[in-house]
């Protein structure tokens, strides 16, 4: 079975830092796990931003990876102070 995870979050930080931080978040994870991750945000809302990582097979190794990745790029600052990355895992039926 392989996993796909949705990550949604608003920022607070401007469009070119969310792409700055995010893309060396996702440039660790693919390094450590192969995954690589998309980046998107809403039509009608710039600050509302979605990571797409599909098809993961080995879900620990990678939802391990990714706190770290996310611990060690500094993600943080781009949230407001009571924001927080909401992650969702989809699964092929």
């Amino acid at each position: 079975m392989t996993v796909s995870y949705y990550v949604y979050y608003r920022a607070r930080a401007g469009a070119d830092e969310v792409r700055r931080v995010v893309g060396e978040l996702q440039r660790m994870l693919e390094r450590e796990t192969g995954v690589r991750g998309q980046l998107m945000h809403r039509a009608d809302d710039p600050t509302t931003w979605m990571e797409i990582y599909e098809d993961v097979g080995a879900v620990d190794a990678f939802e391990h990876a990714a706190a770290a990745a996310v611990e060690r790029s500094g993600f943080a600052q781009l949230l407001p102070s009571d924001g927080q990355r909401h992650v969702e895992r989809f699964v092929r039926s």
